[in-house]
């Protein structure tokens, strides 16, 4: 189908919205919808990108100095985060914990003055944050997680990458934390949920699959294909729009039915 059916209308016409991980895969593509849909993109990443962005930050989203900096020097005013900056597993476990949660937390909180009423946080979890029910323990550990305990934190509560464990777990801690924030700023009119992708067929894709072993194959053989960026950019976009003011705290599944495959499959259905 062809993507005027994102256009009618400009979805996001004069909005201001904040992509991380704008160079590559799902923020890249996120961040080009945005413009499509009639908003202006400031982008965030560690690499340098003119794709889709009408002004660029480069930062280090590990880093509680390079944040503070970054918050600093971005506008205000801004309608929408999409907090899509992540790292596989093939990363070190205490860099993964660091950008995908404790950095983006950071961030997001911190950023919170400059927003407008009524602004829409969006943040990328994943099919991986599944199974956040077995992992409370650690996730209510890691609540209050300072960017210098991270390492501490990882060695006490056995996250390491094997199995792309640290992964999980980020995304097991996202989901939750979303839920926990659905209604932090109801009375601004600010709203956070999350996007829950599915295997997506983007550059960090192989790290996933030299990782995962065995889980990845049995991923590949249910599902019927992997997923696109261009799958997940429109729902993003969507939570971002005016339209879902009544969404919040939810975290959207977009995993080709692997998520409703794996509750059945659970609940013996």
């Amino acid at each position: 189908m062809s993507d005027d059916r994102w256009t009618t209308g400009k979805l996001l016409r004069d909005k201001t919205i904040i992509v991380t991980g704008c160079s590559s895969g799902i923020g890249k593509e996120t961040a080009r919808l945005v413009k499509q849909l009639g908003g202006d993109v400031i982008g965030i990443d560690i690499n340098k990108t003119e794709d889709h962005v009408d002004e660029l930050y480069i930062a280090d989203m590990s880093d509680r100095r390079t944040i503070k900096a970054l918050i600093m020097a971005l506008p205000t005013r801004i309608d929408g985060i999409a907090n899509i900056a992540g790292l596989p597993p093939t990363a070190s476990a205490e860099k993964v914990i660091l950008v995908n949660l404790v950095g983006l937390k950071f961030f997001t909180e911190n950023m919170i003055p400059k927003l407008n009423d009524n602004a829409s946080i969006v943040n990328l979890a994943s099919l991986a944050g599944f199974g956040w029910e077995q992992a409370v323990h650690s996730i209510k550990a890691s609540e209050h997680l300072e960017f210098e305990d991270v390492a501490q934190f990882a060695r006490d509560h056995r996250i390491t990458n094997e199995e792309g464990r640290s992964y999980f777990f980020t995304k097991e801690a996202l989901v939750v934390w979303t839920m926990q924030q659905r209604w932090a700023w109801r009375n601004r009119g600010i709203r956070m949920n999350a996007v829950s992708p599915g295997p997506v067929d983007t550059p960090i894709l192989k790290d996933f699959l030299e990782t995962l072993g065995a889980r990845a194959e049995e991923d590949a053989r249910v599902m019927d294909r992997a997923g696109l960026p261009e799958d997940i950019a429109p729902v993003v976009a969507f939570l971002l729009s005016d339209m879902t003011s009544w969404i919040r705290g939810t975290n959207v599944p977009v995993d080709g039915g692997m998520s409703s495959y794996l509750h059945c499959k659970k609940n013996q259905l």
